[in-house]
């Protein structure tokens, strides 16, 4: 893929995918923080308003403060800019990997926005299932990256593998003594 095609496909993406985060995220602030919770196509969808302070499914939460900016912030940003950066610059990856990667690292963009901005936590509001078999309250970050995550190891396994040249059988000349 060609440098600035690369550069023009993540930018789109990261914006695209950030900003759309960003701003259903405004609109669960603004109109579901002080709501009870709505539910749409029988109980399938809910949107109920959530801060965590935790990572997937509140993992984390319960560790102190510093700890958590360490790796939820501090961390995190780190994993950002390496997953960019690859997306960018890494020579061999294939466009579908450059999407996949970048997905990744818009969702960890979207919810490190969030934990910079509003003290630490990230602002989740989607909950969807069957009866009692549901999800954790979600956020549209997170679905990007589950596509992102899903996308490599789709194009992963697909991927046509580099020929094996040590399969190859090479006959060896005896060693004079």
């Amino acid at each position: 893929m060609r440098k600035l095609t690369r550069m023009l496909v993540v930018a789109i993406l990261l914006l695209g995918c950030v900003g759309c985060d960003q701003v259903t995220k405004g609109f669960a602030r603004a109109y579901l923080s002080h709501a009870s919770t709505m539910s749409f196509l029988h109980d399938t969808v809910r949107l109920t308003y959530a801060e965590n302070p935790g990572s997937f499914l509140s993992l984390g939460a319960t560790l102190s403060p510093s700890t958590r900016i360490a790796i939820f912030q501090v961390g995190v940003g780190f994993l950002v800019l390496g997953l960019i950066w690859a997306a960018l610059f890494w020579r061999g990856l294939s466009r579908p990997h450059v999407v996949a990667i970048t997905l990744i690292g818009a969702s960890g963009l979207g919810n490190l926005i969030d934990r910079v901005l509003n003290n630490g936590l990230v602002t989740d509001f989607l909950n969807i299932g069957i009866g009692q078999v549901r999800t954790g309250i979600f956020n549209v970050a997170d679905m990007v990256g589950v596509l992102g995550v899903l996308a490599f190891v789709i194009f992963q396994s697909s991927a046509t593998p580099p020929p094996n040249h040590s399969s190859k059988r090479t006959r060896e000349k005896p060693r004079a003594a």
